[in-house]
């Protein structure tokens, strides 16, 4: 994220802007509002078509979208950095606003929708039910004044990509590999809406992770929530809304107390689960323990933010946390100790970090339409990879070590061979957004590949990515996430209306036993 122009942090609390004496469409040093080249008006207009108008009136519980909607507006080619929204609201900020699904949620009947919320089995749907007609998201496309294929036609119209570079693109399109696509490798299996993702900034995505094919982890508002697909159950493992302190007290260790974190990014492997805040915290905690083991803030400058976090094991097999900031910083901890290792410095705002399979290699991206591969011992960059024509956020590493995805939002995915890097294998394309999340399945067969909204594509890798399965849905993506033995595939869906967790498994050759059950 560009790291220059723009930081509002608004008040969670309209009640608290009142009890300040606070006009709040009258920002002031207190409300955190921080613009390096301008303040938008501060007195608003609000157009016919403004968010303002599409639910409840009373203008102080719409200041924070109708504010991000100004901010954007102003700075569409100025460098937005980012915008804090705030996770108990019912608007997300997304990629533009006109993605709301507003005509969607205001077409179906407020008495139907109060029904179809209030009980279990309906809001959730299972694959059995799918099979018989049910839309996989519980939309009642029956009860409203356009069909499905309309919606998702008017949809790819109106949806605006969101830019940080004006590069030219008309030749892009050439690059792209043609796929076919109508494969289904992952079948849908259960769909529920007692979980659901929320994002706090529309450019981070990495916020729903799967231990195993039963056991999943996703931000919730100010939670991390636990999902059980065998149990049909979510719980709360950590609450951050509320002050943490950190069980693990030793000498040396920079460990300090932290209250009302706005997660931004996370990650869970094997035991740790680690996130990263918008402040730039960084808490770690184990799932099989109570409390929180350590939590700090790394850094606390003006982009503070922890856009990426990871956990992965180092060329000698010992496991490491990787944080990458706004402040072009990429920090290295041990797992077991949480003592700071390492730090790397680069010339922009790191975005995101992958780790090779043999713990050598490190992928670097960020506010710059080049990549980096460096060495992740010591950080000292080994190789560029050009061909992106904006900013990246998305990286994955395939099983075997030699092939690289990094994802953009110029709209592409683009392959690499590690062992030659002056040019990319192949180009692998969005239907209309940027290239927000991708995960290898963990035996290389399939990548997934998410938008920011509607679109997940998983790639059959055997067939050199050109077979694709097209996961087509309405909302915001959060996050993707593959089970460890790939038998499973979650996509965390944040909409006001619709959001859920998504479950597909993986098809077999006895696909049609399990389809009669």
């Amino acid at each position: 994220m560009s790291g220059s122009a723009v930081l509002a942090t608004l008040a969670l609390d309209a009640s608290f802007l009142l009890s300040c004496n606070r006009n709040p469409f009258f920002p002031s040093e207190n409300t955190q509002l921080s613009l390096s080249s301008g303040i938008p008006n501060p007195t608003p207009s609000f157009p016919q078509d403004s968010c303002l108008q599409t639910r409840n009136p009373l203008p102080l519980l719409f200041f924070c979208s109708f504010l991000r909607k100004q901010i954007m507006d102003h700075f569409q080619n100025n460098d937005l950095e980012y915008v804090v929204d705030d996770p108990f609201g019912d608007d997300l900020f997304r990629e533009d606003e006109p993605q709301r699904n507003d005509d969607l949620d205001d077409a179906v009947d407020s008495e139907f929708e109060d029904d179809f919320e209030s009980s279990k089995p309906q809001t959730d749907t299972s694959a059995l039910e799918a099979r018989n007609g049910k839309d996989i998201q519980g939309i009642p496309w029956e009860r409203l004044n356009f069909t499905r294929d309309k919606y998702r036609e008017t949809r790819l119209k109106q949806y605006k990509n969101y830019e940080n570079l004006s590069l030219p693109r008309f030749e892009l399109d050439k690059e792209c590999l043609e796929v076919e696509k109508g494969q289904t490798f992952y079948d849908f299996q259960y769909n529920t809406r007692l979980v659901k993702s929320t994002i706090v900034h529309f450019q981070l995505r990495n916020l729903l992770w799967a231990t195993s094919k039963h056991d999943v982890y996703l931000m919730q508002n100010y939670s991390v929530m636990h999902w059980s697909s065998l149990l049909r159950h979510g719980k709360e493992v950590l609450n951050v809304a509320k002050p943490i302190a950190p069980t693990w007290q030793r000498p040396g260790l920079l460990s300090k107390s932290l209250s009302r974190v706005q997660i931004s990014t996370m990650a869970v492997k094997e035991n740790l689960m680690v996130a990263g805040g918008f402040q730039g915290e960084l808490i770690c905690m184990y799932l099989n323990q109570p409390g929180v083991a350590f939590c700090t803030k790394i850094t606390t400058g003006e982009n503070a933010i922890t856009n990426a976090v990871d956990v992965y094991h180092n060329h000698n097999g010992s496991m490491r946390i990787m944080v990458a900031n706004n402040d072009a910083q990429v920090r290295v901890f041990d797992a077991e100790t949480f003592a700071s290792l390492n730090t790397f410095s680069f010339n922009w705002s790191v975005n995101n970090t992958s780790v090779s399979p043999d713990g050598k290699l490190l992928a670097v991206l960020g506010d710059s339409a080049e990549c980096l591969i460096a060495d992740a011992n010591s950080g000292k960059v080994t190789g560029s990879l050009k061909g992106h024509l904006d900013y990246s956020f998305a990286s994955a590493w395939h099983s075997n070590g030699q092939v690289l995805a990094t994802g953009n939002q110029d709209t592409t995915c683009r392959l690499w061979d590690i062992r030659n890097l002056t040019q990319s294998l192949a180009v692998l394309k969005g239907n209309m957004g940027a290239i927000r999340g991708l995960k290898f399945s963990s035996d290389g067969r399939f990548l997934a590949m998410a938008e920011p909204a509607d679109f997940v594509h998983v790639f059959d890798t055997q067939s050199d990515y050109v077979k694709c399965q097209e996961i087509d849905i309405f909302g915001e993506i959060a996050g993707i996430s593959f089970s460890p033995d790939t038998e499973a595939l979650f996509v965390g869906i944040a909409d006001r209306t619709y959001g859920s967790l998504l479950e597909f498994n993986r098809r077999h050759c006895n696909f049609y036993l399990d389809s009669i059950f």
